[in-house]
């Protein structure tokens, strides 16, 4: 793991045989991404996959979110559902692929990311917190703000 957040992020000192919802669930920093994945129906949806990627927001990233954005989001499952899957690339990705890449989202979008070392940015705004978390089908970088489809 790397990162500036990593500290902070931990309750669980070994996530490698969890499903990605689990694991998740493990970090208190990421509770409303897990109870935003549970209302939109996507925990089995996410747990049924191999080898993805997840780029989930912290709680911290929730947070920057009006609250009236926030209440309309949660209030609409399938818009949910295209934020929440944009956060998702079908493949696994390494530290060393983030440097420069560009991978399509399980919603249909593309995002990118940037950087160098421990230092890396999802679509040159939200930074990466904490990266290179191991779950039994999932590699999470937690991010510090929610990202949204160019469509959205």
């Amino acid at each position: 793991m790397f990162g500036p957040g990593c500290p902070s992020v931990s309750q669980k000192a070994d996530t490698v045989k969890d499903k990605v919802t689990e694991a998740a669930a493990a970090y208190p920093q990421l509770s409303q991404l897990v109870s935003a994945a549970v209302r939109a129906g996507l925990n089995g949806t996410l747990d049924g996959k191999s080898h993805i990627t997840v780029f989930a927001p912290n709680d911290q990233a929730f947070q920057k979110v009006t609250a009236s954005q926030l209440t309309s989001l949660l209030k609409n499952q399938g818009e949910l559902k295209k934020v929440l899957t944009y956060h998702v690339v079908d493949k696994q990705i390494t530290p060393d692929e983030l440097s420069h890449g560009s991978f399509t989202t399980v919603e249909g979008s593309k995002l990118t990311t940037s950087g160098s070392g421990s230092d890396f940015k999802v679509n040159g705004k939200a930074s990466v917190v904490c990266g290179d978390i191991k779950a039994a089908n999932a590699t999470i970088y937690v991010v510090d703000a929610v990202l949204r489809p160019p469509s959205s």
